[in-house]
C-alpha cells in the first residue's frame, strides 16, 4: 500500500472561490500586456492608478467588440 507524503485530510476545493480567483489572475494578467502597467515608470501613485484605468477600459472595450 502507498503512503502519501503528507498524511491528513486534503484541504477543501471551493469550485466557485477557485473561479473568481482565476478570473482575477487573468485580469491582471492582461493588465500586464502593457508595458507602462507592468513596470510602472510612474513616481505618484494616482498617476499609476490612471493607467491602470486607462489599461482596464482597453481590455474591456476589446472584449466588447470580440463578443458577437
Amino acid at each position: 500500500k502507498r503512503r502519501s507524503r503528507h498524511p491528513g485530510r486534503r484541504p477543501k476545493f471551493d469550485k466557485d472561490l477557485y473561479r473568481e480567483r482565476n478570473r482575477v489572475e487573468r485580469a491582471i494578467s492582461r493588465l500586464k500586456q502593457f508595458r507602462r502597467i507592468a513596470t510602472r515608470y510612474e513616481k505618484r501613485a494616482w498617476n499609476y492608478h490612471a493607467f491602470v484605468l486607462i489599461g482596464a477600459i482597453v481590455v474591456w472595450v476589446k472584449h466588447l467588440s470580440d463578443t458577437p
